[in-house]
């Protein structure tokens, strides 16, 4: 069966096409820096990868081109031979503990919890409304990044605030890059031949979390109620204290929704070097010297460590490895250096010759780049969200 996955980001969408049960990648593609003026794209086909550049405005923009590239490539010639697409959303709320056949009913709720998740949700519907428009008689599955957080308890997941706020209207921690952190617990699993294992997985792309999972279940997350909670990343600002916001409503004159948008899309790494949201763009003007795009860096690689060492200690410091994954975990090498490199007080250390041959762009893809002495492993994996949207899609349509 060929499943279509659909991964859509707040300024990306990845897409695999693949062949199940065999689990043969037939196509995939990666649109990037959508809304901005140079996006581009690529597809990868028979171990080929092939940089497109266009103009990409927004997510329908980019969801034409995918299409049209099954089509050239002699994927399908008709669109009926999709037999299932899989589509990633951010935000389930407490509506959905596990992936479902998409209706019009859960596109509503979805719309409905989009302020919880406001770069990703809308974008999330956008893929969903132009593939049924496309193929009206192809189910479509929703796959959601809260799902494999369920498990965190009460402890974890429940603010200090009113009880009231959670009870009636759902004021807790969600958790999100849940599809990618189950696949890392899978991919841990498989590697340690155990099940029962703890990890430290860190996500890090235009959007970042990281994850403490204990006996193969998510325990802890830094993201929470929304997915601009936790480590400051590309646009947003992640933890900060509350009371900036009825300040700054009150002193520059600025409505909620006003904040709640510079929070989200104006702060963060953009924010810091006052010029740049992709941190290919800060390394870039870091090697010419450019002091704010530094200090981004610094606060960035500062964050992400307090919560790998809060993790470490919520283990009790029995750790069966630390993960780095997603687009800039997976590329970003000086990045994870640096990072290892202040958390040599647990005992935790790199090995600059292993991380430095570890790259997608390489050959080498995944491995361990921790030293022998280090008591911990810390391990490149390449994230592979698709595939679990994939193989949850196939379960649900075969049904």
């Amino acid at each position: 069966m060929k499943i279509l996955s659909v991964n859509a980001g707040s300024s990306s969408l990845k897409f695999n096409c693949i062949e199940l049960p065999e689990g043969k990648e037939l196509i995939s593609g990666y649109f990037e820096k959508i809304g901005l003026s140079d996006s581009f794209y690529s597809i990868k086909m028979n171990g080929e990868k092939v940089k497109k550049e266009v103009l990409l405005n927004n997510h329908s923009d980019a969801i034409k081109y995918l299409i049209d590239e099954l089509f050239n490539n002699n994927i399908i010639k008709s669109l009926d031979e999709i037999d299932g697409v899989g589509h990633r959303i951010v935000h389930g709320g407490d509506k959905y503990n596990k992936s479902i056949i998409i209706d019009d009913d859960v596109i509503k709720t979805v719309e409905e919890l989009s302020p919880l998740a406001p770069l990703h949700n809308p974008a999330n519907i956008t893929g969903i409304k132009a593939f049924r428009d496309a193929m009206p008689n192809t189910p479509m599955v929703g796959v959601f990044d809260t799902a494999f957080h369920q498990t965190m308890q009460e402890k974890e997941y429940l603010y200090p605030v009113p009880r009231e706020w959670y009870t009636k209207y759902g004021v807790r921690k969600y958790g999100f890059h849940g599809t990618s952190h189950r696949y890392i617990t899978l991919k841990v699993q498989e590697l340690l031949g155990k099940k029962d294992v703890n990890v430290i997985s860190c996500h890090i792309g235009s959007g970042g979390s990281i994850c403490c999972i204990k006996d193969g279940k998510s325990i802890d997350t830094t993201m929470g109620f929304s997915p601009n909670s936790g480590i400051m990343m590309g646009t947003r600002c992640g933890d900060i204290d509350y009371s900036i916001i009825p300040y700054i409503m009150k002193n520059a004159q600025m409505s909620i929704e006003e904040v709640d948008n510079a929070l989200n899309k104006k702060s963060g790494l953009l924010a810091i070097s006052e010029d740049y949201s992709d941190h290919r763009d800060i390394e870039n003007a870091m090697a010419e010297g450019n002091t704010k795009c530094i200090l981004a860096n610094d606060m960035y690689i500062d964050r992400i460590v307090s919560y790998i060492a809060k993790y470490y200690v919520e283990l009790d410091g029995k750790v069966d490895a630390l993960v780095f994954t997603a687009g800039l975990g997976e590329n970003a090498r000086e990045f994870r250096e640096n990072i290892i490199r202040k958390l040599g007080s647990l005992g935790i250390y790199v090995d600059k010759e292993k991380n430095a041959n570890i790259a997608s762009y390489l050959e080498t893809k995944e491995g361990i780049i921790s030293s022998a002495e280090s008591k911990v492993p810390v391990y490149v994996i390449p994230t592979n969200e698709e595939l679990m949207i994939a193989l949850d899609t196939l379960e649900l349509i075969s049904k």
